[in-house]
């Protein structure tokens, strides 16, 4: 629990107050903040520095900046309730929810912007971690023909693999530019059992317990909440789904971030399975499964779980 006393000098400040409320919602750079609250540079650095000292607010390395969030500490039930009551008292916290959502989706067009541009071009592009060795130790691990849900499909190249065997693919992709080379694709081959959706990993345009499988390739470190994606993926499975992710293993190959859109430089063994139990799977396993002999040297991560019957 933080200290109460420096809990209250911390929230004195109705600023402070509102950064901490954007922060229980979301993580947000300096500059995001700045664009919601309209500050200065400096005003909200200082805030932050506060709300650092005090315990109830942390920060993570994203490339060239940091991304803040609320504490361990600053979840704690008397900071919660005080926010609550916040929420309540501040004028402006409704239109700063409403700027926080409009400058999220801001960063997700712009990750939009990038696959959309390379539409088309994935199947011939580099891209980290997309190793046939990989997909087949998935391919391994597969049961005879499923209802699959391929999140973040892309240019739905492994959609086509999966339709092989399955009685039924979902293919979910944000970029529409994807989605239609998808389309292209399986018209051409006469795939018909691939049905290509437009939405966001963290919000599923899929039922509730409507596949047997779901599959994440290369794709998790692009969410912006992975802990999100994996609990939309056990609200859609069916009591006894399974979960396949494949992704890149942790990695300091800061220039990704740039060159791929990608959210998060990968992630552990430890990170996966942690999330995967967390989102409502048992029996989680998470193992390397390839590395690149080329720099950076990119390692693939395979991890398997199943959805609770319970």
């Amino acid at each position: 629990m933080p200290s109460i006393v420096k809990t209250l000098r911390a929230a004195a400040d109705p600023n402070r107050l509102r950064i901490l409320l954007l922060l229980q919602e979301e993580e947000l750079s300096v500059a995001e903040l700045q664009e919601i609250l309209v500050m200065g540079q400096s005003t909200i650095s200082t805030h932050l520095s506060q709300l650092k000292r005090a315990g109830l607010a942390e920060d993570r390395r994203t490339g060239k900046s940091s991304l803040y969030r609320l504490s361990a500490e600053g979840s704690d039930s008397v900071v919660v309730g005080l926010l609550a009551q916040a929420r309540r008292e501040l004028p402006e916290a409704a239109t700063d929810q409403a700027d926080m959502r409009r400058v999220v989706k801001k960063r997700q067009d712009r990750m939009r912007a990038f696959f959309d541009s390379v539409a088309g071009r994935m199947g011939r592009d580099y891209v980290p971690g997309k190793s046939w060795k990989s997909l087949a130790e998935a391919f391994l691990r597969l049961m005879p023909p499923l209802t699959v849900a391929d999140v973040g499909t892309g240019d739905g190249s492994f959609a086509l693999l999966l339709a092989q065997s399955a009685l039924r693919v979902v293919a979910v992709d944000s970029s529409e530019k994807m989605l239609e080379v998808g389309r292209e694709q399986a018209l051409r081959h006469g795939v018909a059992n691939i049905d290509f959706r437009q939405g966001d990993m963290e919000e599923l345009p899929v039922d509730s317990t409507a596949v047997d499988l779901v599959f994440f390739s290369q794709s998790l470190h692009h969410a912006a909440h992975p802990e999100r994606a994996l609990r939309e993926a056990a609200r859609i499975l069916r009591p006894g789904g399974r979960i396949v992710v494949l992704d890149l293993a942790r990695h300091r190959f800061e220039e990704a971030r740039e060159l791929y859109a990608d959210e998060w430089l990968g992630f552990t063994e430890s990170e996966i399975e942690t999330m995967l139990i967390a989102a409502g799977f048992a029996a989680a396993q998470a193992s390397i499964v390839d590395k690149e002999s080329e720099g950076p040297q990119f390692q693939t991560l395979l991890a398997v779980a199943e959805k609770t019957r319970t």
